[in-house]
């Protein structure tokens, strides 16, 4: 079957950080639109963040599938330290970029934002302190805490997040267990979901993970947004 989508590189510099990636546009959109965003080793063009983007268009979402700013200064390496703020700030102005392109086409649709492990945290660490800027949250992999440290959570935020999430986890990942995102979780008081990968390690789409994978992850989202309750789900 041919692909319900096509691809626009994404580039937007009327704020003062440039809003640099791809734009998955759908052929018949739905109204809703997604920002991704990618970890500390990777970049927008990632496998994982390709499929998921792809998978959301094909349901007729807009997806902007963006690099943070430390990945638009380095094209490799791992974030600066001290610059997650300005991570952060790149989301925000990404959030804003995407809905100027795709909301004004379409009133009324839904925004929502998603990372994967680092991009993941600066998705959550920014939507605890302004909720309003989307409807909901996609946590790819998040990385709880360092491999071997359990000790080194990295929830502080958790009691503060107020949209909907549906957390998305491999069973094998070292970032954190299945068991310790359970714990972590409780700590959100808006709904969540955990979405368990069996045989999955950190990047999701290793060389076992199925290909349905990144269909599961949107039929998953587009039920627990419509059930409303909060759950642990795996496949």
């Amino acid at each position: 079957m041919a692909s319900q989508t096509s691809v626009e590189r994404f580039v937007d510099f009327s704020g003062e950080l440039a809003v640099q990636g791809f734009l998955d546009v759908p052929v018949h959109e739905n109204g809703d639109s997604l920002v991704l965003t990618h970890g500390a080793g990777a970049n927008c063009e990632s496998q994982l963040l390709v499929a998921v983007g792809n998978a959301f268009a094909e349901a007729g979402f807009n997806v902007l599938r963006c690099d943070l700013p430390f990945r638009q200064v380095r094209p490799h390496g791992p974030p600066f330290p001290g610059g997650a703020a300005r991570d952060r700030d790149g989301l925000r102005r990404a959030i804003a970029a995407l809905r100027a392109r795709t909301l004004g086409q379409r009133s009324g649709g839904r925004v929502f934002i998603g990372g994967h492990s680092y991009g993941g945290r600066q998705v959550t660490m920014l939507i605890a302190e302004e909720p309003e800027l989307v409807d909901g949250l996609l946590l790819l992999s998040y990385p709880l805490h360092p491999p071997r440290k359990p000790s080194e959570l990295r929830v502080a935020h958790f009691p503060k997040l107020g949209k909907p999430a549906l957390f998305v986890h491999g069973d094998r990942d070292p970032f954190g267990s299945v068991e310790e995102m359970k714990s972590a979780l409780e700590l959100i008081p808006a709904r969540k979901m955990l979405l368990e990968i069996s045989g999955a390690g950190h990047e999701l789409m290793g060389k076992s993970a199925s290909s349905n994978l990144p269909i599961q992850i949107v039929a998953a989202l587009h039920a627990f947004l419509t059930e409303g309750s909060s759950q642990t789900e795996t496949i």
